[in-house]
C-alpha cells in the first residue's frame, strides 16, 4: 500500500513547442505531477496534468486505453471526429488506437488526472 500526498509531488514544467516543430505539448504552458512512480504499479501509469489556458497536446493516439478524471477548469477533448468541453468531475474514455488531444485551448485553465496501463506507448501524429 502506498500513501501519496499531493502536496508533496512535483509540480515539473513540460516542454513547449509551437505547431508543426515537432514536440507533444504547444501553447502556454502544460505542467506535470506524477502521483506514481513507474516502479509503484505494475499495472498503471498515473499523473496530473495542468494546462493553463491556451495550452494544449497534439493530436497523439496510445497503445492502452486512457482514463483522464478532470478535477478543474474547462477544456476540451478532441477526436478526429468530435469534439468535448470537458469540466470538473467528467471521466472521459479514450480507447486504445483513438487519435486524440487535449487540454485547455481557450481562455480557462484546465487540470486532469491521466491513468494509462503499464507499457502503454504513446505515438505523436501532429507535428
Amino acid at each position: 500500500m502506498k500513501k501519496v500526498t499531493m502536496g508533496s509531488v512535483p509540480r515539473i514544467k513540460a516542454e513547449m513547442n509551437a505547431l508543426g516543430s515537432g514536440g507533444l505539448m504547444t501553447g502556454t504552458q502544460v505542467w506535470r505531477e506524477p502521483i506514481l512512480d513507474p516502479a509503484d504499479s505494475s499495472n498503471f501509469n498515473c499523473a496530473i496534468v495542468a494546462f493553463d489556458a491556451g495550452s494544449r497536446n497534439k493530436f497523439h493516439k496510445h497503445s492502452g486505453d486512457q482514463i483522464l478524471i478532470i478535477t478543474e477548469g474547462t477544456g476540451s477533448v478532441a477526436s478526429d471526429s468530435e469534439s468535448l468541453t470537458v469540466t470538473k468531475g467528467d471521466v472521459i474514455l479514450i480507447p486504445a488506437g483513438e487519435n486524440h488531444w487535449h487540454g485547455a485551448p481557450d481562455a480557462t485553465s484546465m487540470a486532469h488526472i491521466t491513468i494509462t496501463v503499464n507499457g502503454s506507448q504513446t505515438e505523436q501524429t501532429e507535428a
